[in-house]
């Protein structure tokens, strides 16, 4: 009798410790709290190791006061980021397009990767400030640098602990029609403050910082022209975007998979009536090379679950 309560015993504390372990996998225990698991989404593993915190892909549940936090000391990224970071193998979308892509998929533009400093971009979150579910269809925000691909690098990787001059793109495209990788896609960009996307649904805004207004950076994907010489300068219209920059700017959009709806301008979506860029833009020319590519989900804005508790 006592042998058949010892083993009831046992096995009923192994039984306890499998669920233990089984549901430690749907929840996330930070800083003695523990954290409702998110449905898991889709991402591909990282390849970084050495950068892994700055670089992970993970959410952030919400917004934290600044007077309850405390930052520590964000470093410069030493090691290299592989390319795959910011741009995974194709799945194509959109089957139709894939005979009249044929011509198209044979351009092909230089990528490099340029990451900013981390102060100049963070992670997207599963809540708004107030902790309104954050769940926004990405879109596609066009830009112009204004100053030179270089100093525009620069500037985005000069550290910027102040939170009112903190700025980046996810990409920018050179004149030559060079990308620039900046941001990884799952991670925020500071690419517009004051800003509203309107919509079909209405207008879309997420409040990430109760010292800003509301802003579309949780949900965008910034991506910026390098504007030509003549144009660097507060002129409403300069000579124009390379076709260069036309080709590579439709052959990165395309690997988002993005609809056209879902495109827009740094003008059009900006509530402080101070930008117009990008100026001197073909919207049609854009979107007639646009339509060449297949859509494909090379380059995914979606952040992984589980969330981390702070950013």
């Amino acid at each position: 009798m006592k042998k058949a309560l010892k083993v009831l015993a046992i096995l009923t504390l192994g039984i306890a410790v499998l669920i233990l372990t089984t549901t430690s996998g749907d929840a996330q225990l930070i800083e003695g709290q523990r954290i409702p698991g998110f449905p898991h989404l889709s991402l591909q593993a990282q390849e970084v190791t050495d950068s892994s915190l700055t670089l992970s892909s993970a959410c952030a549940l919400k917004p934290v006061s600044k007077a309850s936090k405390s930052r520590p000391v964000v470093a410069a990224v030493q090691t290299p980021v592989p390319l795959n970071r910011f741009r995974q193998e194709p799945n194509l979308v959109d089957q139709s397009k894939e005979t009249s892509a044929k011509s198209a998929l044979a351009y092909t533009p230089i990528e490099e990767v340029a990451l900013a400093h981390p102060t100049n971009f963070g992670r997207r979150f599963v809540q708004d400030f107030y902790g309104k579910l954050a769940n926004n269809e990405a879109i596609v925000v066009l830009h112009e640098t204004v100053g030179s691909a270089q100093s525009t690098i620069d500037l985005f990787q000069t550290p910027h602990p102040n939170d009112n001059d903190q700025v980046s793109y996810h990409t920018l495209i050179t004149t030559d029609g060079t990308i620039v990788y900046l941001v990884p896609p799952d991670r925020r960009a500071f690419g517009a403050g004051n800003s509203i996307f309107v919509s079909d649904t209405g207008q879309e805004a997420i409040q990430t910082n109760p010292d800003f207004p509301p802003s579309v950076n949780n949900f965008s994907y910034h991506i910026s022209l390098v504007t030509p010489p003549d144009g660097r300068n507060d002129a409403t219209r300069h000579s124009g975007y390379t076709r260069a920059q036309y080709q590579s700017l439709a052959w990165l959009v395309a690997k988002t998979g993005m609809p056209e709806s879902r495109i827009t301008t740094h003008r059009a979506v900006d509530r402080s009536r101070q930008r117009i860029d990008p100026r001197s833009f073909d919207g049609e020319y854009f979107l007639r090379l646009l339509s060449f590519y297949p859509k494909t989900q090379e380059i995914s804005t979606q952040c992984s679950t589980p969330a981390v508790l702070e950013e």
